[in-house]
């Protein structure tokens, strides 16, 4: 039997909408005033890592690009999107030259993380959580990648217990439609079907924003965030 094309896009439509609705969200995270100037890292009683920066590296609580974008900014969808498959992808958390790689990982309620050490040194990864379950791990050079996942949304400080100026943070969301700011500021959240959203912007100094955008079909609709940078 021939199916029409009619018939194959009303049933496309019904199973899955997001394949006939691709809207997207999309922006911009600026901030305004004067960002505090990050410090150097003194990795002088680690060499073995210290090697590895042609330059010190600075400390990444605020990374600003030109035009006054703000990098690390987490920009995803607190409400209206259907979110409860768990990707079955884990994310990958590296520690190399004694920082962590991403500074900011984002991941799905129940979603694996790997953490990596790929440094010739051990390392003791730590996250604080207040919701979820506290653990605390040692990974020695050339051991196996680590291996958990969080039950409950938070956003987690993460420190390293044997070198303290290592600091990054796991951001925990109950949603796939997330964005995380570089050096150009910007963000996307496509695939969207129609419906209303709340866009939630979150960075670890500056705080959240929130805004509701309503997406009617394919189609793009542009906001922008702005935070003010706190003062020296």
């Amino acid at each position: 039997m021939r199916v029409s094309k009619p018939c194959i896009a009303v049933l496309v439509a019904t199973l899955c909408p997001a394949l006939m609705f691709g809207g997207t969200i999309s922006g911009k995270v600026t901030y305004t005033g004067t960002p505090v100037k990050q410090k150097p890292i003194d990795m002088g009683k680690e060499p073995s890592c210290a090697k590895q920066h042609a330059t010190p590296i600075t400390t990444e609580t605020v990374v600003t690009g030109a035009n006054n974008v703000l990098e690390n900014v987490v920009v995803y969808i607190s409400a209206g999107a259907d979110d409860t498959t768990v990707p079955s992808q884990a994310v990958t958390f590296t520690q190399k030259g004694c920082q962590y790689i991403p500074h900011v990982v984002v991941l799905h309620t129940g979603q694996e993380l790997q953490v990596v050490n790929a440094d010739q040194t051990s390392h003791n990864i730590h996250p604080m959580p207040t919701v979820n379950r506290e653990w605390n791990k040692s990974q020695p050079p050339g051991s196996p990648n680590l291996s958990e996942k969080f039950d409950q949304p938070e956003f987690i400080k993460v420190k390293c217990n044997i070198h303290p100026w290592m600091a990054g943070r796991f951001a925990v969301l109950k949603t796939s439609h997330y964005s995380i700011t570089g050096d150009s500021g910007g963000f996307s959240l496509p695939n969207l079907p129609p419906g209303k959203y709340t866009i939630t912007a979150w960075h670890e100094d500056y705080g959240t924003q929130t805004q509701d955008v309503t997406i009617t079909g394919n189609e793009t609709k542009s906001i922008d965030f702005s935070f003010k940078a706190k003062a020296y």
